[in-house]
């Protein structure tokens, strides 16, 4: 993915948690990488908490370094990235203060990337104070999540960004979409005969998509709060993951044919009766418990959260499409915090044979499987039956791995990287479009405004374990369960 596209990026909360962890290694690994990036491209960092450019670098050593000098850092290729970045002193409640950004990036040369690194309570005023000074002609502006607290909220920070930029200027990211596995599930849907005919309600049982952490609300007490897993994690990474396995195949992959079949499966979402809510959406709230030997404390005692606090750090729920090809299939989804392992994955089982002579095993729901890994490890495995050897047939699940670095010489791009350079080259595939945004926030709210409503208390698991008891409950009304429990 080479490019000669000459840009300046504009990176605003340049000295926050985000810029530090994936938007500068990101940008790093595509500069030591070679030809990703144009010789002439620049990086601007606008933040208030350091005087100068010496003052930025010198934080930048210090909190960019360690994600990314795992593997050994090149000296030479880390001094001349860092020629690459300079620094202006704005604070963002100042729209006069913009003038010295425009003075700043008005000689340097291509398309212009604002990325929005901050609260979404800064991007409207942003938003507004880059168009008071003239900066929103020739450039593109990526939005973080989350993007508004409700449908309201959202449309409000569309229609003033909207007002400023173009539709086809936003980028609105979601890093899962970015990830290596993600790709490959439309490379194996979509370039293989193989899969298509089997992907549809005759052939699929149920799909899951999990998406869990190991880790709680860290230093993040007061917005997660304020927020919780069905905002967080629902409505935008997994309602995505969701959109991207059950989308019909694509006209071509350019943008807008990509995201028109990703907003017809949420615009096929069944409409959940909050009466139905009980049945089909767990939400929980971890305790205490202990994780890999440590004791970790539970939400309402963390720093930030009110003690009397109903937010829920867990959700799952069972999804339905109304189409002609997923009629019928059960998607569960589900994420939470301070549960057993961090993992993402995706989660397709297909059917039992309709007869079998070779024993019970054959018939039962699940011995053939597809499980896309997205994190930690970001591999594929396809999971059928075969004869054990010795004497009888008897049969033993094994999985063929899909080991792309074994026919692949270079190694796997990051989520982050593979968006910024979509960003900086103009391609909106990988984004999401305000109609697919406006379409899960609609499905979500009435999940929602019934837990608002509700007396009921989120339920109770301990920290380091799968989460509430109804989530496997919830499963076992349909015959099936999670994976970790079968295994």
């Amino acid at each position: 993915m080479q490019t000669d596209s000459s840009f300046t990026f504009v990176l605003f909360g340049g000295t926050g948690d985000l810029a530090m962890r994936k938007i500068l290694p990101a940008l790093f690994e595509a500069h030591r990488a070679g030809g990703m990036l144009a010789d002439s491209g620049k990086i601007v960092a606008v933040a208030r908490h350091v005087a100068d450019r010496a003052g930025y670098l010198e934080w930048v050593n210090e909190h960019v370094k360690p994600h990314v000098s795992k593997n050994g850092l090149d000296e030479t290729a880390w001094a001349s990235f860092l020629d690459r970045i300079d620094f202006v002193k704005i604070d963002l409640g100042k729209a006069e203060d913009f003038v010295l950004l425009r003075d700043a990036v008005s000689g340097l040369p291509g398309i212009r990337v604002f990325y929005l690194a901050t609260g979404p309570s800064l991007f409207v005023p942003i938003c507004r104070a880059l168009a008071s000074v003239g900066l929103n002609e020739n450039s593109r502006i990526v939005l973080e999540k989350p993007l508004g607290y409700d449908l309201k909220s959202s449309n409000a920070i569309n229609d003033a960004v909207g007002e400023i930029f173009a539709e086809e200027q936003i980028y609105r990211i979601d890093h899962y979409l970015g990830k290596e596995p993600v790709q490959n599930l439309l490379a194996l849907r979509f370039g293989n005969v193989l899969f298509e005919p089997l992907w549809r309600r005759e052939w699929v049982e149920s799909i899951q998509i999990t998406i869990a952490e190991e880790l709680g609300v860290e230093a993040r007490g007061d917005f997660y709060d304020n927020t919780g897993a069905l905002r967080d994690m629902v409505q935008n990474h997994l309602l995505q993951l969701l959109s991207i396995v059950a989308m019909e195949p694509p006209h071509s992959m350019d943008s807008d044919s990509v995201r028109d079949e990703k907003l017809r499966v949420l615009r096929a979402l069944k409409p959940i009766d909050p009466r139905d809510i009980g049945k089909v959406a767990v939400r929980g709230q971890y305790h205490a418990g202990v994780i890999r030997g440590n004791a970790v404390p539970a939400y309402a005692t963390e720093p930030g959260v009110k003690p009397d606090s109903t937010t829920e750090t867990f959700v799952a729920l069972k999804v339905e499409i109304e189409n002609w090809r997923w009629a019928g299939v059960p998607f569960f989804l589900r994420t939470g915090k301070r549960l057993a392992d961090r993992v993402a994955e995706i989660v397709v089982n297909f059917r039992a044979v309709p007869h079998s002579a070779l024993g019970a095993s054959a018939l039962r729901g699940g011995a053939n499987r597809l499980v896309i890994r997205l994190q930690p490890n970001e591999t594929i495995r396809l999971y059928c039956l075969a004869k054990q050897p010795g004497e009888g047939m008897n049969l033993a699940s094994v999985h063929l791995d899909l080991a792309f670095d074994r026919f692949f010489r270079e190694g796997q791009m990051e989520a982050y990287q593979r968006l910024l350079l979509d960003v900086i080259n103009g391609r909106l595939a990988l984004f999401v479009r305000r109609d697919e945004q406006e379409a899960a926030w609609r499905w979500v709210e009435p999940i929602l405004n019934e837990w608002a409503a509700s007396n009921k208390p989120p339920k109770p698991y301990a920290s380091g374990t799968w989460g509430p008891a109804a989530a496997s409950a919830m499963l076992a009304q349909h015959d099936t369960c999670w994976l970790e429990e079968e295994n």
